[in-house]
């Protein structure tokens, strides 16, 4: 079997199957189901949602995320030492015109990954039932920060902001081997706020809160750095960049051009999925700072999560073509421009606009290098 990195991949999280949404409100609303059979619907879904990406040519799957609210806060709320508390409606983080539920993550004490965190058993669950690559997306280190306000980081010694991203890349450093152990080959971290520190109001935010936003990127590349540096050789790490993605909206804008170097040359990470479908993404030369001849690979997200009207090959070739100027065309993959439901509610498309979006990423590998 051909292994990673391939032409053709995605993101990761897929739209919901209905199945799983029903499950999901008689288990968290009306109580009326057990775990044990929610986790029978999911199962049950994730089996045909592997069957979909498979179906189309995909030669690398995903869970779709089914078993998840949150892209990040599932995975960061069974870490040590943080827990998320409710707080009222008009405190949630805005995005473009809506605003995401009043859920905050907290620090209360020591961070360390447990043995027993449920996205190993998910793992190993989505590698035994597909024939191809599984792949598993989960937050990366700098989400732990960049989401917690200061008043809700509470251990004494994380007030010094360097003792707490030494035991976040720590953390971490455990995750990528145990998810390793578990029989991983291929993990991807959504690292966004390399992408949202290119976004004026976000860098002046945290000026705000006392950081300057390019020593930010700077210690996040860092982070992310120590956590997978010590991988073993045949184990790949990919990393998605996006500005929000819920139901369709999003948060922040501005182009790579601050984390750039920061992102391509100071992470260590082998795989970079960047969002590329709009004017908000910004220019493509920040990739002309990708090493040349090296083995890391680029996915721009030409191709759009958020509507579902399809994109044609031949703008695809043209945006390629202009990529090409900046990084060679052999360190060149396709993909989305993010996921297609970063949350349970999903974008504003059906799972038919999903599967078309989902061929078309084949077919353009297939029509650009030959092969998906």
């Amino acid at each position: 079997m051909p292994t990673p990195p391939y032409r053709a991949d995605h993101v990761g999280s897929l739209l919901r199957p209905a199945s799983v949404k029903e499950a999901r409100k008689k288990f968290y609303e009306d109580r009326s189901i057990s775990a044990a059979e929610l986790k029978a619907v999911e199962d049950e879904a994730i089996k045909d949602l592997v069957k979909l990406q498979e179906g189309v040519g995909l030669k690398v799957v995903t869970d779709g995320e089914a078993r998840r609210h949150f892209w990040h806060y599932d995975f960061l709320g069974e870490l040590e030492g943080m827990e998320f508390v409710t707080r009222e409606a008009h405190k949630g983080v805005t995005f473009h015109g809506i605003k995401l539920p009043p859920t905050f993550p907290t620090i209360n004490g020591k961070l360390d990954f447990p043995d027993n965190h449920p996205h190993l058993e998910h793992f190993k669950y989505l590698a035994s039932v597909t024939k191809v690559t599984p792949k598993i997306s989960i937050p990366g280190p700098s989400v732990a920060h960049y989401r917690t306000a200061r008043a809700d980081i509470h251990p004494a010694e994380y007030q010094d902001v360097e003792v707490l991203f030494a035991d976040l890349a720590k953390t971490y450093a455990k995750a990528v081997q145990k998810f390793y152990e578990a029989g991983c080959r291929y993990l991807q971290m959504d690292d966004i706020y390399f992408a949202y520190l290119g976004d004026e109001k976000q860098r002046a935010m945290k000026r705000e809160e006392g950081f300057d936003p390019d020593w930010l990127i700077g210690k996040y590349a860092w982070m992310m750095h120590e956590a997978i540096k010590d991988r073993p050789k045949d184990m790949l790490i990919g990393m998605h960049m996006c500005r929000g993605n819920f139901r369709s909206t999003w948060a922040a804008e501005g182009g790579y051009d601050a984390a750039a170097d920061a992102i391509f040359n100071h992470t260590g990470v082998d795989m970079f999925f960047m969002e590329y479908d709009t004017e908000r993404a910004g220019g493509l030369q920040p990739l002309s700072l990708l090493r040349k001849g090296s083995k890391q690979r680029v996915y721009p997200g030409f191709i759009t999560t958020k509507t579902g009207e399809l994109e044609s090959l031949d703008s695809l070739r043209r945006h390629f073509d202009e990529a090409s100027k900046y990084v060679d065309l052999d360190q060149l993959g396709i993909a989305p421009q993010c996921g297609f439901a970063s949350t349970e509610e999903g974008n504003s498309i059906t799972e038919d606009d999903q599967k078309r979006k989902l061929e078309l990423v084949v077919k353009t590998a297939e029509a650009i290098w030959g092969t998906a």
